[in-house]
């Protein structure tokens, strides 16, 4: 005899579609994309610490605040950007 919470999860697996195990060439594009965007935010957290750096020479209180929720901000931009292309490799048929 199945319990209630072995019975419900047999209708979620039911109702749910099944996810398809993610193959070689996938894994590959998505290892790609992690790579591409590492590289991206290397690239623009250079480029900001550079100015930063700057800033806090010059003691510009104003614009290190600036250019520290810039830094933020690209950082939260390209993580969406990778999680959205890998998402898109993901559900690509």
């Amino acid at each position: 005899m199945k319990s209630a919470y072995e019975l419900a999860m047999e209708r979620l697996d039911k109702s749910s579609p099944a996810e398809k195990p993610i193959t070689a060439a996938k894994k590959a594009r998505l290892a790609e994309i992690d790579q591409v965007f590492k590289g991206k935010l290397a690239e623009r957290e250079i480029f900001l610490k550079q100015q930063l750096n700057l800033a806090y020479v010059e003691q510009k209180a104003e614009e290190v605040d600036k250019i520290q929720k810039q830094l933020v901000s690209e950082r939260a931009r390209l993580e969406e950007e990778r999680e959205a292309e890998k998402e898109h490799v993901r559900r690509a048929k």
